[in-house]
């Protein structure tokens, strides 16, 4: 299941984003998009992780959190 993760200090890496979403299980790949012209962060990303269950465990876990002053959003990529 694929999952979109906004809302992310542009400060954090595909490491970070990767390490908070290995916590809620197995995933195929993560991806932090970065900005081709500043090489930073745009403050969104993308997890794709095996198993539904799992997906939907940290998409409740993880939704809402905060991460420094913004609070993240996650949901399902459509």
């Amino acid at each position: 299941m694929k999952l979109l993760v906004r809302n992310l200090p542009r400060t954090m890496s595909e490491f970070q984003l990767r390490e908070m979403f290995q916590a809620h299980g197995s995933f195929q790949y993560c991806k932090l998009v970065i900005d081709e012209i500043t090489g930073e962060s745009k403050g969104f990303g993308f997890v794709e992780m095996l198993v539904e269950e799992e997906a939907l465990a940290a998409i409740a876990a993880e939704d809402g959190k905060k991460i420094g002053k913004e609070k993240i959003r996650v949901k399902v990529a459509e």
